[in-house]
């Protein structure tokens, strides 16, 4: 399609149905994460409102105006910082899963993990680390609780560079 014709009303129609989603998705961001996200007044406005609605037929309604608001913006920079919060989002997810694969090997007695973790945190003591899985261990075989597990974890944690392991 060449860029001086005339969009067709279907593609009108589905640019405007992506604006609401884009929408959408503002909607569903935590209040930190909408704050880091410039955009206009108006809109944040609408935004604003639109996550206190609880009735469905307003909230869509409100969705459609926040979609013609961004007709008259351009939403690139929104999209942007979206994408930008999603692939953060996914990495802390697969950092968490990192360090939960960690606490259960150690508990389990894989000494490899010990030197692999050594190597990627370079702040963690080997001495700190095996007195809290021996606490874990005795802890699960027990099976009076968590806590001992959960305080390897915030160690593991601690040790990598602000919750990212190298």
């Amino acid at each position: 399609m060449d860029e001086e014709s005339p969009r067709s009303r279907t593609q009108k129609k589905k640019d405007d149905r992506a604006l609401q989603r884009l929408g959408e998705e503002l909607l569903n961001l935590s209040s930190e994460q909408l704050a880091a996200i410039v955009m206009p007044s108006e809109l944040a406005e609408a935004v604003a409102m639109g996550r206190r609605m609880t009735r469905h037929g307003a909230k869509r309604r409100q969705l459609q105006y926040i979609g013609a608001l961004m007709r008259s913006i351009d939403p690139a920079p929104i999209r942007k910082a979206l994408d930008d919060i999603h692939r953060g989002s996914y990495q802390k997810a697969l950092v968490f899963q990192k360090l939960e694969h960690w606490r259960e090997a150690l508990i389990d007695g894989d000494e490899r993990i010990v030197a692999e973790i050594l190597i990627q945190c370079p702040g963690a003591e080997r001495q700190r680390l095996m007195q809290l899985t021996r606490n874990a261990r005795k802890e699960k075989q027990s099976g009076k609780g968590v806590r001992a597990s959960r305080m390897l974890f915030r160690y593991l944690r601690d040790v990598t560079d602000d919750g990212v392991a190298k």
